[in-house]
């Protein structure tokens, strides 16, 4: 009976070892399992485009020796930063670094510089582009769709100033009109054009989160005539990259219209929702 028992057991050993082989994994382990999962690449990088041939040199400053010179349009991997100067990965074994001012930045480099606030930025210099939408109110009597656009300047980290052009078209619902021989029952449907000039004083400059407060002058055109007018409102820019915003904003516009005769102040409002871009 021992010999029967000790030819079982070394009859079972093929099958152990086969199942553990490494090459074989057990099948609950893969379930769910993405054989091939996406790419995620966390690199920074800057691009040189300053000149046809850029300085790269040992160490962050002038009085370092130019260890090579790159084309324009060559790409590196950014290790650290100091200053105005990227140090760069030239190779396996071999790094150089690079001043600010011969490249721009690929990715985002906020993480590679001690910061109070990680997400205050100095904008002082930037043109900043911004589409949007949303809705107009005419006199409260008509609601209708707004678009239009915007570019504005910063001059200072809490100053900006910027011009803009917007379209609408009002769709006034019917009303008794006087005339001087009779009462009419009419109704008006026409496009408006305003354009303006507004100064922006942001109330937290350089952040994140953005409130501000608007005025400015411009002009409205509409059935064949052009009525000086004023603004002013406020709003949000929320900047979900550091050169992306999302703007929420709220703007009254003033002015006249009418004939000589009858003149009547218009008292108007906009809500809308749209994107920056900064240059």
């Amino acid at each position: 009976m021992r010999n029967v028992a000790l030819a079982c057991a070394l009859a079972l050993l093929p099958g152990v070892a086969l199942a553990a082989e490494p090459g074989e994994a057990p099948e609950a382990a893969v379930v769910g399992r993405d054989p091939n999962p996406p790419y995620m690449s966390s690199k920074k990088l800057v691009e040189l485009n300053r000149a046809d041939q850029n300085v790269i040199r040992s160490g962050p400053g002038e009085t370092f020796s130019v260890i090579e010179v790159a084309d324009k349009g060559s790409r590196y991997e950014v290790l650290a930063k100091r200053g105005e100067w990227y140090n760069v990965r030239l190779s396996d074994v071999r790094t150089g670094w690079v001043h600010a001012s011969l490249c721009r930045e690929m990715t985002d480099m906020s993480g590679l510089e001690f910061r109070p606030n990680p997400r205050m930025f100095s904008r002082i210099g930037s043109f900043a582009l911004t589409g949007y939408a949303g809705g107009y109110s005419f006199d409260r009597k008509s609601n209708s769709f707004a678009a239009g656009g915007r570019v504005g300047y910063y001059l200072f980290d809490y100053l900006e100033v910027e011009g803009g052009v917007s379209w609408t078209r009002v769709n006034r619902p019917a009303e008794i009109v006087e005339s001087l021989f009779d009462l009419t029952l009419e109704a008006e449907q026409f496009h408006m054009l305003f354009y303006e000039m507004n100064a922006n004083l942001k109330l937290l400059p350089g952040r994140q989160l953005v409130p501000y407060l608007s005025a400015g002058g411009g002009a409205q055109i509409m059935q064949g005539e052009t009525e000086p007018g004023w603004n002013w409102g406020g709003g949000i820019n929320f900047f979900v990259q550091k050169h992306t915003a999302v703007r929420w904003e709220f703007r009254n516009y003033r002015f006249d219209s009418g004939n000589d005769q009858s003149r009547r102040q218009n008292n108007n409002y906009t809500f809308t929702v749209g994107t920056t871009f900064l240059l």
